[in-house]
């Protein structure tokens, strides 16, 4: 037998197994990464002693860099619990429960990041103060706080009473039983155990994503007025659906009821680009409901959040923790919308009821409802509740003893049992969910039982329903064209001040669908047709330049080509279900001369062209963003040889042509062509630039200033993600390479 075992799991997954030492490492752990597990048999059932547990990993690897292609690479959460619950490792008198605690491997940054996510996803707030400061008085802290400490079987544990760490460096560390690790470059790592060694290497190239354990299909959704789509039935375990969530249809505009681990995935099954999400309503922050805000944070866009301050202080300390980032950034990626519990919030004629529902974190169940002919239609998402003889049993009289009071049980069972035309209800059981029992009474017309990954037994089925993924619910019908409505909008927001008998001419084209991996547009052709996205999204590609990037709702394709009468130099690719509007290239052309347009067109049309191509502008930006960012730019020629002494505040530097190389003192940093960017760190923190930029093959300097991109998500994002690496190399020379801030 070898004395190390590796699999590849899924892309940027692995397993290292020692059998004679015990030693099963996950290496990777983002999104799901369990469910991969579960899908390769690498976690399976197991009887011993007459108790049936799971197999599974009793080590993770963690991801020297936390953010790998914009999503979250170390998502620990779930991999412990698994370990700690449904292995045994922690229950008391379990057959697995040797005394040996999990392990979790890496750099001593990413090692305390994870125990301070894994403690914040345990237990959320952790004392009356912190709930006080979240807004509540200190009676009801005092009384959340009783009830936490009853999920918590009395008290609160730090997440390094329940895990082992092993800090990795360049010399080779025992993890257990003579297995030995260390890193040889960032991200690659020796396994050693007695004379054999396995090479583990985490990085991620640019052009790979981590795969979603499921396949879902594509589905094309109709708008409705008021509306629910089903996007997830299972839970954290479930290796073959979505965890627990639903979209939300309301006048056209579209919002997420939680956002868990593949969103991005399950979105583009949908044909819903991350651009057309007007808002997410938030119940609690764990894992399986929480894993896709980092995706919803690289918007073009803030997409509004809204929930309770109570449940919103409690996300933004676990993302803090997870993405070691100030607890005060979290309004610079969302809007937030604070919601008041217990009462009906109006949000543009959409209403919305949160209430408090007993959970180990913050946690609320939602009630909408909008006005129709008939009166008020309602839809109540019940993620995460507790079944309530287990919570009966919580009840006590004594003020200071963990638990219940009777009047928050009698409350919170009301609640639960409120009348709604349709009701989505967590039955997954056990210590911390819902009982399909509670609700046989129920006086909902329809019920669908979600939250769990085991099927339905006939007793269920017989309370509620199934619903598979992208199912619709329509609560209210529409007699309007929403696509219709909103490719005028686009055009409005495009051509802002042309007059709206104009704008109906191009909002009067025909309205196509294009089917899912179908071309639009494709190189080398010359375009009888401009199309503009107006939902879905489509991947502009050229294996030439070596360069990919999505587009979302909003975005004009074959343009440039189209008024020149020039070939197309790239391929429009269908990702999704794509609806466009056709406007013929003829009547695009007499549209734009009628209005006097072809100069401010043309003079736009190649930085825009360039700012598409790029890794930092190129991606989910809509169009009016990207002409407002292109009319900014100002061009500045610099000579080899020479260094870059630009007077731009804080403003964005980005090389339009030539090479430039960055220098820390004299020592090369990077080497930067066209599309690389720098002074990113003037952008975020107004500091003065860490690094000095030497050109050395003539180059033109794009100047972009600051408010321009700053507002701007997924380009915060992106240069936070290249400010963190250029730090590291300044303060820790030699320790970690910087990625080329380009894609082509």
């Amino acid at each position: 037998m070898p004395h190390l075992i590796k699999i590849q799991v899924s892309k940027g997954i692995y397993w290292v197994e020692a059998p004679d030492a015990g030693v099963s490492i996950l290496c990777g752990c983002p999104a799901d990464s369990v469910k991969h597990l579960m899908k390769r048999g690498l976690i399976g059932k197991r009887e011993e002693g007459g108790v049936v547990f799971e197999t599974g990993p009793n080590a993770i690897l963690l991801s020297d860099v936390p953010i790998q292609n914009g999503v979250f690479t170390n998502l620990a959460e779930f991999p412990v619990l698994q370990m700690l619950y449904r292995q045994g490792m922690i229950l008391p008198n379990h057959p697995n429960n040797t005394g040996q605690k999990p392990l979790l491997v890496g750099s001593e940054a990413q090692v305390k990041a994870q125990m301070d996510y894994i403690y914040r996803g345990n237990y959320g707030l952790t004392s009356e103060e912190e709930m006080v400061e979240a807004g509540l008085s200190p009676a009801v802290a005092h009384d959340m706080m009783r009830l936490k400490l009853k999920f918590a079987f009395g008290r609160i544990r730090r997440s390094e009473e329940l895990l082992d760490a092993v800090i990795v460096g360049k010399k080779p560390v025992e993890m257990r039983n003579g297995v030995f690790i260390r890193r040889l470059r960032l991200n690659i790592f020796e396994i050693r155990c007695k004379n054999q060694t396995v090479t583990v290497d985490l990085n991620l190239p640019r052009s790979v994503r981590y795969e979603s354990p499921y396949m879902l299909g594509f589905h094309d959704i109709r708008r409705e007025y008021f509306g629910v789509i089903h996007s997830g039935q299972g839970d954290g375990w479930d290796p073959e659906r979505p965890a627990m969530a639903s979209i939300l249809m309301f006048q056209g505009k579209i919002y997420l009821i939680d956002g868990g681990p593949n969103i991005a995935h399950n979105l583009k099954a949908l044909g819903i680009g991350i651009n057309e999400i007007e808002g997410i309503f938030h119940s609690h922050a764990h894992d399986d409901h929480f894993g896709g805000l980092p995706v919803l944070a690289r918007s073009g866009h803030r997409i509004k959040y809204y929930s309770t301050a109570l449940v919103r202080t409690s996300v933004a300390k676990k993302i803090t923790a997870l993405a070691s980032t100030d607890e005060g950034e979290f309004p610079n990626y969302f809007e937030v919308h604070d919601l008041t519990p217990d009462i009906w919030n109006d949000i543009d004629g959409l209403e919305v009821k949160p209430i408090f529902s007993p959970h180990p974190v913050e946690t609320n169940i939602l009630l909408f409802r909008a006005m129709s002919a008939d009166g008020y239609k309602t839809y109540a998402h019940l993620a995460d509740i507790v079944g309530l003889d287990l919570l009966r049993g919580m009840v006590t009289t004594d003020e200071s003893a963990p638990g219940i009071s009777p009047e928050l049980f009698s409350t919170v069972a009301e609640s639960y049992l409120e009348r709604a035309d349709l009701k989505k209800i967590d039955v997954g059981g056990g210590l911390i969910h819902g009982n399909a029992e509670d609700f046989k009474e129920d006086a909902s017309a329809k019920i669908i039982l979600s939250h769990t990954s085991e099927e339905l037994t006939l007793r269920q089925r017989e309370i509620g329903s199934g619903a598979p993924f992208g199912m619709a619910d329509c609560l209210i019908r529409t007699d309007q064209d929403y696509l219709r409505m909103n490719s005028y909008r686009f055009l409005e927001d495009y051509f802002p001040r042309i007059p709206p008998h104009q704008l109906r001419l191009l909002a009067n084209s025909p309205m196509v669908v294009f089917n899912p991996e179908s071309i639009l547009l494709k190189s080398g052709i010359c375009n009888h047709s401009i199309y503009l996205i107006v939902s879905g999204e489509v991947e502009m590609l050229s294996s030439k330049a070596r360069f990919s990037n999505t587009l979302s709702a909003g975005a004009l394709i074959g343009e440039i080509q189209a008024l020149a009468g020039v070939p197309l130099k790239e391929t429009y690719v269908a990702a999704s279900f794509v609806h466009a509007l056709e406007l013929p290239s003829k009547l695009y052309l007499h549209f734009i001369e009628k209005n006097a347009l072809h100069d401010a067109v043309s003079d736009l049309r190649e930085r825009r062209r360039f700012l598409q191509k790029t890794w930092l502008l190129g991606e989910y930006l809509a169009y009016p963003i990207q002409n407002r960012i292109a009319g900014g730019i100002k061009a500045h020629t610099v000579p080899a040889s020479e260094e870059v002494a630009i007077e731009s505040g804080g403003n964005l530097l980005v090389v339009r042509s030539g090479k430039v190389h960055l220098l820390a003192n004299e020592a090369l940093v990077e080497t930067l062509r066209s599309g690389d960017f720098f002074r990113e760190e003037c952008v975020l923190f107004n500091t003065p630039c860490f690094f000095r930029a030497r050109v050395v093959r003539d180059a033109v300097i794009y100047s972009i200033p600051q408010d321009e991109v700053l507002d701007i998500p997924v380009v915060r994002w992106k240069l936070s993600q290249i400010s963190r690496r250029r730090r590291e190399i300044l303060f820790n020379p030699g320790s970690i390479p910087a990625p080329p801030a380009r894609q082509n």
